[in-house]
């Protein structure tokens, strides 16, 4: 029988590499199982799950124009259907996660963002800026050209201190 891709066939582990697993297969050929393709899990050292002359069952993942036979244990074994909840189970008392305490009747429902004040860096120190209601497109380019304006002169004073006034260079 002649091996074909997605074929699943027995073979022997015989040599271990730190990338992965050499497999014996019928006919007298060799495949590799890459570290990726060992098990479902993070594989560090492919010695943990394999050993020589170990039977294996694994699945036909490629094979090159050189004759490379790319081969896979982790496919080969039938899928286990993990379901979230059997992994995650629900705690009781889970579905409310945000109760409301006690002292907060006057404030807003927890669904509704409270509006928060943001420190944002600038060329002259920092600016408080209050979170609104999403802007039009016209506003934030208003508020961009403003804020840009403000950096160039800031940066415009700076650089001007530093050369001593209007003036470029003095003559003596």
């Amino acid at each position: 029988m002649a091996l074909e891709v997605g074929s699943i066939v027995e073979g022997t582990v015989s040599g271990i590499a730190k990338f992965g697993a050499f497999v014996e297969l019928p006919e007298n050929k060799v495949g590799l199982v890459h570290i990726s393709e060992v098990a479902n899990e993070y594989v560090s050292d492919v010695a943990q799950y394999l050993k020589v002359k170990d039977t294996v069952k694994v699945k036909v993942i490629s094979i090159d124009a050189k004759g490379k036979i790319a081969l896979s244990v982790k496919q080969a074994q039938p899928k286990t259907e993990e379901k979230k909840e059997a992994r995650f189970p629900k705690k009781e008392g889970s579905e409310h996660r945000f109760q409301r305490k006690e002292g907060f009747e006057g404030r807003a429902p927890l669904h509704e963002a409270p509006r928060m004040t943001e420190r944002r860096p600038f060329a002259g120190g920092y600016r408080s800026q209050r979170h609104e209601a999403p802007a039009s497109f016209e506003d934030k380019l208003n508020r961009f050209l403003k804020d840009s304006d403000e950096r160039l002169l800031d940066l415009k004073r700076n650089v001007e201190s530093k050369r001593g006034g209007r003036g470029g260079r003095h003559s003596d």
